[in-house]
């Protein structure tokens, strides 16, 4: 497990990466508030969407943790810490003042804004705080869909000060006999997981503004040690194959309560105080059983390689800072060609994938963009057959 060769891993980033597009473009069709609305939404995508919805970044911090562990086995904490604000840091700083703010232009256009975008444009770079609506003003400049880069780099600067000081990274942990080890492996993580739903997501819901965002931090920080203290570690990846049909089975039990609930009480309908607070520890037990599940049949049967893989691993990272605006854009421009529903989908998903698909293709062509979108300079790309979750992004 110490040679970085985890393909597992890469198919899984690419995957929990793909399923947070889709989840974007249906952020577009459900009843829930987003940056732009279909004219027809509908709650019927609900139980859908929560099927991803509790567990999509957890996992994408896991690997990240995972990917930062094979990164500091072979470089020196400010190695890393260089690595990570280059790679991180600039495309995070080029999406604020580029990427993002065509989705709030958009956002506040749908509230009734009337002017074009480079007024706009001007008043977002000095921090104008009139635009507002019953329900708030929106704050910029800001990342949107990007917080997560920003995270992950701050986990990543705290975790390589962590480094420097101990000079050394975990890589297993005690010996213990294999059944206890899966029992805290299933109910450890999990039980940490049910208290932060039960006691601080609905006192703190996520703002992803980094600050005072405390059920976000309580929840993504463990979930990236995690994955930078286990990827290494054998003992780990042989329990997660052994739990994966367990996990699987409590997942599924709870997304079902949770599914039923969207069903049972739609739209504004409110559920008894005894089904919130099932849900609550519910939600928790969802999050880390459906994890648990997808490393283990992903450790099981993900282990080849090649061509796509390396492809994709390279191409996830510029996908995913482009895709919201490029959801955001569209969708603005559907929802006024008179289209039903099922059609404005079809159209807005594929419109999607081929924007994203042509962005990556020119960025990765262009030697000054490639540092804007997290890709390595081309003199130092490695051959695709190398090309493995160690050095993705």
């Amino acid at each position: 497990m110490s040679g970085g060769r985890r393909a597992d891993l890469d198919w899984v980033r690419v995957g929990a990466f793909g399923l947070l597009i889709l989840y974007h473009v249906g952020m577009a069709f459900v009843t829930w508030d987003w940056h732009v609305k279909t004219l027809h939404p509908t709650s019927a995508l609900e139980p859908f969407m929560v099927v991803l919805n509790p567990w999509r970044l957890l996992l994408l911090f896991f690997v990240s943790g995972c990917a930062t562990a094979f990164m500091a086995a072979r470089m020196q904490a400010g190695a890393l810490v260089r690595l990570r604000l280059v790679r991180l840091g600039v495309p995070l700083l080029f999406g604020v003042l580029v990427v993002v703010p065509p989705q709030s232009w958009v956002q506040v256009r749908e509230h009734g804004y009337t002017l074009g975008y480079w007024p706009f444009y001007a008043k977002y770079l000095t921090a104008y705080r009139g635009f507002c609506d019953a329900h708030g003003c929106l704050t910029v400049p800001t990342w949107n869909h990007l917080w997560f880069v920003a995270y992950l780099l701050v986990y990543t600067l705290l975790l390589a000060i962590g480094l420097a000081v101990f000079r050394r990274a975990p890589t297993q942990a005690f010996k213990l006999p294999a059944w206890l080890r899966d029992a805290i492996l299933l109910t450890g993580p999990m039980a940490w997981l049910v208290v932060c739903s039960v006691v601080l997501r609905h006192r703190f819901p996520e703002t992803h503004a980094l600050v005072n965002d405390w059920y976000a931090h309580a929840i993504y920080a463990p979930a990236f040690l995690l994955g930078f203290c286990v990827a290494r570690w054998a003992g780990f990846w042989h329990a997660v194959l052994r739990l994966r049909y367990v996990a699987a089975a409590a997942g599924g039990t709870a997304y079902a309560y949770i599914a039923w609930l969207y069903v049972a009480y739609p739209g504004d309908a409110v559920p008894p105080d005894s089904a919130i607070m099932l849900y609550r520890y519910d939600y928790g037990i969802d999050q880390w059983a459906w994890m648990l599940a997808i490393l283990g049949f992903a450790h099981r049967y993900l282990h080849r390689g090649g061509p796509v893989l390396a492809y994709l691993t390279q191409g996830v990272f510029p996908f995913y800072i482009v895709h919201q605006t490029i959801i955001v854009l569209l969708e603005y421009w559907l929802k006024r060609q008179g289209l039903g529903a099922p059609a404005e989908g079809v159209a807005l998903v594929a419109a999607t994938a081929i924007g994203c698909w042509a962005t990556y293709e020119g960025v990765r062509r262009a030697r000054w963009l490639r540092p804007l979108f997290g890709l390595r300079p081309l003199s130092a790309e490695p051959p695709a057959e190398t090309r493995t979750l160690a050095i993705s992004y």
